[in-house]
């Protein structure tokens, strides 16, 4: 027992750690902390659809946001037009499905196209705004600028079984026990052989080419992944916050998911996570406190944490952690 719990790594005890308290929070917290915490559970993550992207493939994407929309839109969609028994289901296999097939056929063309990094970004920058303007322009089906309203979901198998999400703490459990799952599936991709074929064609993607992988499927899957994690989460997210509406597929908000995986650290799945967490906690805090000058802040605070840290605040607390490793190591021997 002792030798498997040595052989676990520090991260994965960290994040153990923040899932436990997580899971400990209803128990200590009540009222409107156990509301919102489940969105910011699922901007997490968006973030990490992102990281994934950025931090372990090099892909820089401002489509997030746009498949983010998806998933919202299509559990809406779903759950309205109720004509299903378990619609709610559905309608989050949907997001997942549609995210993905999005990703998928504009990730297809555009790396095999060997489209360059800049024009990659030009790319999925106009996908957000494509969606945006579809959902703006479909008012028959999505709402148009008045959006859609999404009721909080009834899980139910026939008279086997039944989970209400309309109180906060059911609701909160079930994000996050989704947010685990799709978490520790993520980072057991990443861990996988797949993931190291993204690291080295981030790393040197000529070389990769060379030792006779076709980096372009490799690209397309891994945006088609981002894209169902994204759509994934914003299906969530359209039942938690029971409102869905065009602004979710906006530029800004893409914007916004790189600032926070660039906070947190784009090469941890952890990090990424709770910099998706913190930086949308602490804009919604300074919003309250000064509408006017938070954008402001949260700019200042991106800045100061790229010029410290290369790999945000994750690589700036791994470098301190083996600092006092090496420190503690060295004083040991002599």
């Amino acid at each position: 027992m002792q030798n498997t719990l040595t052989k676990i790594s520090g991260e994965t005890k960290f994040e153990f750690l923040i899932f436990l308290a997580l899971a400990l929070i209803p128990l200590v917290f009540s009222g409107y902390i156990l509301f919102i915490l489940p969105q910011y559970m699922l901007f997490g993550l968006l973030a990490v659809s992102l990281s994934i992207l950025w931090g372990f493939t090099g892909i820089v994407s401002f489509g997030q946001a746009g498949f983010f929309a998806i998933g919202a839109y299509a559990i809406g969609i779903v759950v309205k037009s109720n004509f299903l028994m378990n619609s709610a289901i559905l309608g989050i296999l949907l997001g997942i499905v549609f995210s993905a097939v999005v990703a998928g056929v504009v990730g297809y063309f555009l790396f095999s196209a060997k489209v360059k990094a800049t024009y990659f970004v030009l790319a999925t920058l106009a996908l957000s705004i494509i969606i945006e303007q579809l959902a703006k322009s479909q008012k028959e089906i999505t709402g148009g600028w008045n959006g859609l309203f999404v009721d909080r979901i009834l899980i139910n198998f026939g008279d086997l079984f039944e989970y209400s999400l309309f109180n906060d703490v059911p609701m909160y459990y079930f994000t996050l026990l989704l947010t685990i799952i799709a978490f520790v599936l993520i980072k057991f991709l990443i861990s996988s052989n797949f993931g190291k074929i993204l690291k080295g064609i981030r790393e040197n993607e000529d070389r990769i080419l060379a030792l006779g992988y076709n980096t372009s499927i490799y690209k397309t899957l891994i945006f088609c992944v981002s894209g169902a994690l994204a759509g994934f989460a914003g299906s969530i997210y359209g039942t938690h916050a029971g409102f869905v509406d065009p602004s979710l597929a906006r530029v800004l908000f893409s914007t916004e998911v790189i600032v926070w995986v660039a906070i947190g650290g784009r090469n941890s799945i952890i990090g990424s996570f709770l910099g998706g967490i913190l930086v949308a906690s602490l804009a919604n805090y300074l919003n309250s406190i000064t509408p006017e000058y938070w954008q402001l802040i949260i700019g200042i605070v991106f800045i100061a944490v790229v010029i410290l840290f290369k790999g945000g605040l994750a690589g700036g607390f791994e470098e301190i952690y083996y600092r006092l490793i090496t420190k503690k190591y060295a004083s040991a021997r002599n």
